[in-house]
């Protein structure tokens, strides 16, 4: 009977019925094996519309060089944002298995609008020859329509998606079993490597496809892929383990920080055993995890000061108190995470547009798609993620003892200086090509560069180890300081910066190409890249870097980490039993 009863999951993980459930007969890696599977064909699907969107736009809805790239990332902008909301339907209301079904109906049906719209001739513009001729007829207001209308669908699907199966990937790990802690540590860097190799294929097979043989077909698959990734995910419905919906997140905290502005003129007590807080067994009942006072923000330590009043915006428990400073606290390394995440908005807009302005021939008869080269981020960060978990974790585990090899902010702050090497190699890259258009004569014609496609790869590749470093650090690390019933909000906290990164690019890209063309100037981004200067816009995005690097170093000084969860239940319980024996004991002087 004690092996069934230990053979139950202690992190109050339930089936979809809201029973109890075995670790033997749900989670583990059987489980994430469905979910890792869905992450393939479904990035697949994304990044079969992403990496070539904006020659689509160039090439085939006639928009300019500032106007295509500002489309693409408003568009990725809002695909990262939206989690906000899928996370906040996922914590509140329908719980993480059930949002993510609905608003892959809304991605799937997102998607065929957009393969029509690209397949059907009257939902576009004729061919044009030469896209930089003023003569080319721009799609109509019905065309765009219901183009961006299919993006934008798909990005509300997406938003819906992209917070809650990563989640429901990592919830498949109990906190409080040592095997599957250890699992779990290694499950964010094996995410990361489903997501880009299904990147991968994408940014190889299906921008070959979209380039020579046809949009039809190049949209078409990618849609198919997100069928077979959703029929994936649902095939593995019976070994799911599922989370219960702990109410909205986004009230709880708001009603700390009402609690604490009321009370702003309240003294906190010298002991914080005076503040509020629940009864330990109403934590133990309800599967909850009670979390300490804290000295870290602890202005708002005043929402849970006793008074006369218990109106829940007057009073609040310490737990909720402190569930609201995690969430608090992570804010200003979110912010130090926007401009790198500009920085890859750049891999599918500007990258690729300088590629095809090179010579993208291998051997006499194949020339390599422009957006192809986003392969070699796809390569380059799954042989980096592979060799960190391997390796780099191991030699360093050995001299920190840090059972991640080095703590998650260290592994963001190396992504950053990276990046700044990027920016200042892209810059240099740009002024190169510049110089051999110059020597050719084919500045102002805008004729292709006789420099092969490939002096671009160095930018790319160590975009990739940038993400190996930044990217999957950035999502464990939003996933894992966040507390236990605001975890889908803490996994969007890592899309959204993405989303930001992608608005940010579009702020930076008008204004700088603005700013540039007054007084009678050129401007540093024209529709004809061998008269812009990129090399200019590179090195401003260099010293950005820098700047952030730095305010980077000062929030993660003093940020704090979170305690451990399981910890603080094995504590929770032994106080427990401290408590019954007391208790009993009480109970047998008053007998006696």
């Amino acid at each position: 009977m004690e092996g069934n009863i230990d053979d139950y999951t202690q992190d109050g993980t339930v089936d979809l019925k809201g029973n109890p459930v075995r670790r033997s007969k749900r989670g583990g890696w059987r489980a994430c094996s469905f979910v890792v599977a869905y992450e393939v064909f479904e990035r697949m699907a994304y990044h079969g519309i992403s990496s070539n969107l904006v020659l689509y736009l160039t090439n085939k809805l006639h928009q300019g060089t500032v106007k295509s790239a500002n489309n693409v990332t408003n568009w990725v902008g809002t695909i990262w944002v939206t989690p906000i909301v899928g996370a906040y339907v996922a914590d509140a209301h329908l719980g993480r298995y059930w949002t993510f079904v609905m608003a892959s109906c809304i991605y799937l049906m997102g998607m065929i609008v957009l393969t029509l719209s690209v397949s059907l001739p009257g939902l576009k513009p004729p061919a044009c020859k030469d896209i930089n001729s003023r003569d080319c007829k721009k799609a109509s207001t019905l065309q765009l329509g219901i183009f961006f209308a299919a993006l934008y669908t798909l990005a509300v699907g997406t938003g819906g998606t992209k917070p809650n199966i990563s989640t429901i990937g990592a919830d498949q790990f109990d906190e409080f079993e040592p095997k599957e802690k250890a699992h779990k540590l290694s499950f964010f860097n094996w995410w990361m490597f489903s997501i880009f190799f299904g990147a991968l294929f994408a940014n190889t097979v299906l921008v070959y496809i979209q380039d020579n043989v046809g949009w039809t077909l190049g949209y078409g698959l990618p849609t198919l892929g997100l069928s077979i990734s959703i029929a994936i995910f649902f095939a593995g419905t019976p070994f799911y383990r599922h989370k219960k919906p702990t109410g909205s997140p986004f009230t709880r905290m708001a009603k700390v920080i009402v609690a604490a502005i009321g009370k702003w003129n309240v003294p906190l007590p010298t002991d914080l055993k005076e503040l509020y807080e629940l009864d330990l067994e109403d934590y133990a009942q309800k599967k909850k995890y009670k979390i300490d006072s804290t000295q870290n923000l602890r202005f708002f330590n005043k929402a849970a000061v006793k008074t006369s009043s218990t109106n829940p915006w007057m009073l609040c428990s310490v737990t909720q108190v402190e569930e609201t400073k995690q969430m608090l606290a992570m804010i200003p390394i979110l912010v130090a995470t926007f401009v790198p995440s500009t920085m890859l908005a750049q891999i599918n807009t500007l990258f690729v547009k300088q590629g095809t302005t090179l010579d993208r021939a291998i051997g006499s008869s194949f020339k390599i798609p422009p957006a192809s080269l986003i392969a070699f981020v796809t390569l380059s960060m799954l042989i980096c993620v592979v060799l960190y978990d391997r390796y780099f974790v191991r030699i360093t585990r050995w001299w920190t003892k840090n059972p991640r090899g080095i703590t998650l902010l260290q592994r963001m702050g190396i992504g950053l200086v990276i990046h700044i090497i990027i920016m200042v190699i892209a810059s240099f890259t740009e002024r190169y090509r510049l110089s051999v258009a110059k020597d050719h004569g084919i500045v102002e014609k805008g004729q292709q560069v006789p420099l092969t496609i490939f002096v671009l790869l160095p930018q790319f590749v160590l975009m990739g180890t940038a993400d190996a470093f930044l990217e999957v650090a950035k999502i464990e690390f939003f996933y894992d300081q966040a507390p236990e019933s605001m975890k889908s909000l803490g996994t969007s906290y890592s899309m959204t910066t993405l989303g930001v990164g992608n608005f940010l690019s579009t702020f930076l890209l008008s204004t700088v190409s603005d700013i540039t063309k007054r007084h009678g100037h050129k401007g540093w981004i024209l529709n004809n890249l061998n008269v812009s200067h990129l090399d200019y816009y590179y090195a401003f995005f260099a010293i950005l870097n820098v700047l952030n690097f730095v305010f980077f170093l000062v929030v993660a000084k003093f940020y704090v980490y979170r305690a451990e969860v399981s910890d603080s239940m094995e504590v929770l319980t032994e106080e427990l039993k401290v408590m019954r024996l007391r208790a009993s004991a009480q109970e047998a002087i008053v007998a006696g």
